[in-house]
């Protein structure tokens, strides 16, 4: 199928979104970073300036994706992988330091965070691995396999440092359990997070009692004809327990104490109200002052360029992590709501675009552009109102970024190219 003829086929819904959040995204980064000596818009000297011409790029690959063939991105996803390893591995030689995180490649007019474009190559690793022929997925090798594609950009990023980003991949695993993985794995996940939680909230005592009386009221209600297994559960209780007693070992020895101060703040594991009272002004603040600003937009904002604690530079990154709360405080409840319906209409739509796929590769990469997307979207704003401890990741087509903006581009555009050619089949 030919450029002109995907085009035509192309999801205008989805483009007319992507269109949208990064008109709104722009005019939010304008407002945060405007000053009184700022003149065009065009201006490269300032980040809005610069923003348009990542804008710009990210258009000029758009028109790229569009007319290529659809079978190249399955052809050369295997390519695209490797080539994104090495791009991470090189950054241990050749990356520069911005805040701490040795992320990016410096290439004079801009700053490349291969992170970002190893998103959307991984995605097509794991579609391509999982759409082969003779792999299954409830073979033990290939679930394996398949960890082990998304699980090796995290490792590399995460020494960076930056386990946001590392952590994005780990949604991944969603593609997984669309395509068969057993539900027990995802139950095994939420079990353990629910138990690292409650141990540094009440400690492993109580979650051993917890467990003990969840246990006993299970085989007091159950029905007499029902037979459950005694020892199974019992090993289970056992190494539910062993886990317990080793969150408080990585809690204190593993975490560093700004993480041990995020999870205080997040949880409020400091009894002492003066403490986490100054843990939320130092470590918190951001979160703190991006509360505040969202607050004081009310109902419907104090209107463009009228945010004070925006002007004021309250909230530290607010370009970029915390753009939401340039929405929240100048556009008010109701910018904010309109903001989560557009993420929300286009993940589900790209839900419904993966689920009509005629070829397997489409559909599992049409999945991962979801659980990526979606994991973005769902930390990136639970940060900014407070639900959820700071990690930083942008909102998706949104956040000020050259390398976050063509990356989230190329993610979904190639799954838009690849859904206009959904009723022919390639080699």
């Amino acid at each position: 199928m030919s450029g002109n003829s995907a085009l035509r086929r192309v999801d205008w819904v989805c483009v007319l979104i992507f269109f949208l959040l990064i008109s709104i995204g722009w005019l939010n980064i304008y407002s945060s970073t405007f000053t009184e000596d700022s003149t065009s818009i065009f201006d490269l000297s300032q980040l809005y300036g610069k923003q348009f011409l990542f804008i710009g790029i990210s258009l000029a690959a758009i028109v790229l994706v569009m007319a290529l063939e659809a079978g190249f991105y399955e052809r050369f996803s295997s390519v695209f992988y490797i080539i994104s390893l090495v791009l991470l591995l090189g950054l241990f030689i050749f990356g520069k330091t911005i805040a701490g995180a040795t992320s990016w490649y410096d290439l004079g007019f801009f700053n490349l965070q291969p992170s970002e474009l190893a998103k959307t190559a991984t995605a097509l690793a794991l579609a391509k691995y999982l759409s082969d022929i003779q792999t299954d997925i409830k073979r033990r090798k290939d679930q394996l396999m398949s960890l082990l594609i998304f699980i090796l950009p995290a490792l590399l990023i995460i020494p960076q440092p930056d386990p946001g980003s590392a952590l994005v991949f780990f949604s991944l695993i969603f593609v997984l359990f669309r395509e068969g993985l057993p539900l027990w794995y995802l139950g095994v996940g939420f079990l353990a997070i629910l138990i690292f939680i409650a141990t540094l909230m009440f400690g492993t005592v109580w979650v051993a009692i917890g467990l003990a009386l969840i246990v006993a009221i299970v085989f007091l209600i159950k029905k007499p004809s029902v037979r459950i297994p005694f020892v199974p559960i019992i090993g289970v209780y056992v190494l539910t327990l062993l886990f317990s007693l080793s969150v408080n070992f990585v809690f204190e020895n593993v975490f560093e104490q700004r993480h041990r101060d995020r999870f205080s703040l997040w949880l409020r594991l400091e009894k002492d109200p003066d403490k986490l009272e100054e843990i939320r002004k130092t470590i918190g603040y951001n979160t703190y002052q991006s509360e505040k600003a969202i607050e004081s937009g009310g109902f419907f904002g104090k209107g463009f360029l009228e945010g004070t604690r925006t002007k004021g530079d309250f909230v530290p990154e607010q370009h970029t992590d915390y753009i939401f709360t340039t929405v929240g405080e100048e556009w008010g409840f109701v910018g904010t709501s309109a903001v989560v319906l557009l993420f929300t209409i286009l993940l589900l739509r790209l839900v419904h675009l993966a689920e009509r796929q005629k070829n397997p590769f489409s559909r599992m990469y049409g999945y991962g552009v979801v659980s990526i997307l979606l994991i973005h979207y769902f930390i990136n704003i639970g940060m900014v109102i407070g639900v959820l401890p700071t990690i930083g990741i942008p909102l998706p087509f949104f956040s000020y970024g050259g390398s976050g903006l063509i990356g989230f581009t190329l993610l979904l555009f190639i799954f838009l190219r690849l859904d206009a050619n959904r009723l022919k089949e390639w080699n």
